[in-house]
């Protein structure tokens, strides 16, 4: 086997074995239990409740695998507002904090099939906001995933009822309120591209910088850092999960690079695709998240739409901008395969 294919093999399957271990801990932290303690509810072990907490883990996390790369490979200086990266970052963080929130009352492959639909905002306030114009083929492919997203999330009015359906409703109006914020992220990250075109190193660097200091002062305001520190102390397996949630994230972003860097950005988008894909299949046969026909077409026509965007629903690039957009897309990959 040559080098090449060598690295493309390792990077794949790295890409999906932690990142398939990420969703893992990311649904047994938020929807499992801790302890044996009876409830008041009736029910045994605490919940796990603390998402300021476990976000601001995460963006540490990222902050020094982010220092680490900008310490093995310097870029050059970045001149980026301050104000663009505080922006993003608050929008990041709500993304961030609103789909883990939606884990307590949706199921994982839920979660996966709606963030999978992030091209949705992107492209309403790309027109709405940046009066961006997009080939027919793209709204078409946009308009596929959509159906998909309708039909995934469509709740059949037999099937469940009173708290259950509620519950639901909580955490897809979260899922809703994760896209819209992504939407503004990316549309933030374009004017700071346009501005002075940072680097994924130093982007990564900056936003989750002030996303830690945000999550800093929510968690004194709040009183939810001292909670979480007594849960944690009270059930010492937490460190264990968040230690290796953390890891499992920044490895796949180390094979992220690796795989944007060797092969481009469209070799990765494929991959980190067929690996949500694959998150909602694994879901559903392991951990008994069992979806129904109607889902099953929903989450085929989401992922055909997004595949389909990849490879048909870009126009062809003038010569002298290839390389710039190819970096843009490459910078973009990081932050999105986060979630």
């Amino acid at each position: 086997m040559t080098n090449n294919k060598q690295t493309l093999v390792i990077s794949a399957v790295g890409i999906f074995v932690c990142y398939f271990y990420f969703a893992i801990l990311q649904e047994k932290i938020t929807r499992g239990r801790y302890g044996d303690e009876l409830q008041d509810d009736g029910s045994l072990g605490e919940r796990f409740t603390y998402m300021l907490a476990l976000v601001g883990v995460q963006c540490v996390c990222n902050w020094v695998f982010a220092k680490a790369l900008l310490t093995i490979t310097p870029q050059p200086e970045d001149g980026t507002p301050k104000a663009y990266y505080a922006s993003s970052a608050l929008t990041y963080l709500l993304a961030m904090i609103s789909s883990n929130m939606a884990l307590r009352w949706v199921a994982y492959p839920m979660q996966v099939v709606a963030k999978a639909a992030k091209p949705i905002p992107v492209m309403l306030l790309g027109v709405l906001v940046g009066r961006k114009s997009y080939p027919m083929q793209k709204y078409l492919f946009v308009l596929l995933i959509v159906v998909g997203v309708v039909l995934f999330m469509f709740k059949d009015s037999k099937a469940t009822a009173g708290a259950v359906l509620e519950h639901e409703t909580i955490g897809q109006l979260l899922l809703i309120m994760s896209l819209s914020m992504d939407g503004l992220t990316g549309a933030i990250q374009e004017r700071m591209r346009a501005h002075s075109a940072p680097s994924a190193q130093h982007m990564m660097l900056a936003m989750n910088g002030w996303s830690a200091m945000i999550v800093s002062v929510g968690l004194l305001v709040t009183g939810e850092g001292k909670a979480f520190v007594l849960f944690a102390l009270r059930h010492p397996e937490l460190f264990t999960h968040l230690t290796l949630l953390a890891l499992t994230g920044a490895l796949g972003q180390l094979f992220i690079f690796m795989m944007v860097s060797s092969f481009g950005a469209l070799a990765c988008s494929v991959v980190t695709t067929t690996r949500k894909f694959f998150t909602v299949l694994f879901s559903v046969l392991f951990f008994g998240n069992a979806l129904s026909g109607r889902q099953w077409v929903g989450a085929v026509l989401v992922f055909c739409g997004l595949f389909a965007d990849m490879f048909f629903g870009r126009k062809p690039a003038p010569a002298k901008d290839k390389l710039q957009k190819q970096k843009d897309k490459s910078e973009g990959e990081l932050l999105e395969a986060k979630r």
